[in-house]
């Protein structure tokens, strides 16, 4: 089966979605598909990958983060899939990428992954502690209304969790097939816990190993909330010694890094790339402290989960639909009071069963990377047979 990933926030530079389709690339070719991806970039050119390839498409850069580009011409990116031909074309935003996938007249099977609630993502971060979500949905009707516009175009919906099924379903969207992601347990998993790792990370912070030590992993983006979690560990400090290890960079990152100054026993590490030293990172800290709650999924919990380590998360979105008692508190949502709570309630829990409980939900809950792109494949080449046969009998009827 012949794939083109039309994936307009695909970064040549890092971020979540480099990380998934680098992975789909290697799925691809261990599963006997061909995978082609179109991003953004700075120039045309075309990379091979194990798999497939690459094909970058010249685009303007987006105004608030150098890392990213955004489609322009649309004869650009339809002239690669009349040449490509694939079985399946992939949407993988809701914005000009989706749209260019969506208007190419070719008979390809289409699909439209949402990898995130765009509503959560820029208005409910925007306006939280304002207006309740329920009040932000209702305003943005308009936006609703564009989304079913756009999935009416595609013979489905991926998502990556039930609950996003569920609400986009309340708002109107059909065909939505869930898939859930998975994390590489070869990198992720039990045993990566190093207390000199995490004596070092405490000193980085500027305190001892008996403090407790709490870590942030991902793309510094207002939806993220890192600000609102350094407010929250600086009010849980009044009770106990506590360090916030940071590690992500992008568009906010700046801001990230003057608000951690302003805070003590915060250090920002900035991007990581050696995945397995961020997988020793999380399993030595005494929890995984999230504050999103706009993606499907969350990679990075999923990945703490893996290794062992508990959470404190947003009671909404995939980091709080991957939470349970056993491992986790949860807090309201962009409330860095009940945040701070919750973070003391986890710290004065036992640290063990905890990290029992977070291996076991690793195992159960999450599930390998590889067992995704299973699934997901199987998907599209039950769409791609089911959109052949209704052309093919459009063709015998004519």
């Amino acid at each position: 089966m012949k794939i083109v990933d039309v994936a307009e926030f695909y970064s040549a530079t890092s971020g979540g979605v480099r990380t998934y389709v680098d992975q789909k690339f290697l799925a691809a070719a261990a599963q006997g598909h061909s995978l082609t991806v179109i991003a953004p970039g700075k120039e045309n050119r075309e990379e091979r990958r194990e798999g497939g390839k690459l094909i970058w498409v010249e685009a303007p850069q987006m105004p608030f983060d150098p890392n990213y580009h955004l489609f322009w011409r649309a004869a650009d990116v339809w002239r690669i899939l009349d040449r490509e031909a694939p079985d399946v074309v992939e949407g993988s935003s809701p914005w000009r990428g989706g749209w260019l996938a969506a208007q190419w007249q070719g008979p390809a099977a289409r699909a439209l992954f949402m990898h995130a609630d765009p509503v959560a993502v820029y208005p409910q971060t925007l306006l939280s502690g304002v207006l309740a979500p329920a009040t932000i949905d209702r305003m943005f009707g308009w936006f609703w209304s564009y989304l079913r516009r756009l999935n009416s175009h595609f013979d489905a919906c991926v998502v990556a969790g039930a609950w996003l099924a569920a609400r986009f379903e309340q708002y109107g969207l059909k065909n939505l097939q869930v898939v859930p992601f998975g994390v590489d347990t070869g990198v992720f998993g039990p045993g990566r816990r190093d207390e000199a790792l995490r004596a070092s990370m405490l000193a980085e912070c500027g305190l001892g190993p008996d403090a407790a030590l709490l870590i942030n992993v991902g793309r510094h983006h207002p939806e993220k909330r890192i600000p609102m979690l350094i407010d929250a560990v600086t009010q849980a400090q009044r009770a106990r010694p506590v360090g916030l290890y940071v590690v992500g960079d992008g568009l906010s990152h700046r801001s990230v890094v003057t608000k951690a100054a302003s805070a003590v026993h915060v250090h920002v590490a900035g991007r990581i790339t050696d995945r397995a030293l961020v997988a020793r990172m999380m399993a030595s800290a005494d929890a995984m402290l999230h504050g999103s709650t706009a993606e499907t999924y969350g990679f990075v919990v999923a990945e703490a989960l893996c290794c062992g380590t508990p959470l404190v998360v947003p009671s909404a979105g995939g980091a709080g639909d991957l939470a349970s008692p056993d491992y986790a508190e949860t807090y309201a949502p962009g409330d860095r009071e009940d945040a701070a709570a919750a973070i003391l309630r986890l710290l004065g829990r036992d640290r063990a069963g905890l990290t029992a409980a977070a291996l076991a939900a690793g195992a159960d809950k999450v599930g390998d990377i590889d067992a995704h792109f299973a699934k997901l494949f199987a998907f599209y080449g039950d769409i791609a047979r089911r959109k052949a046969e209704r052309v093919a009998f459009t063709i015998e009827r004519q």
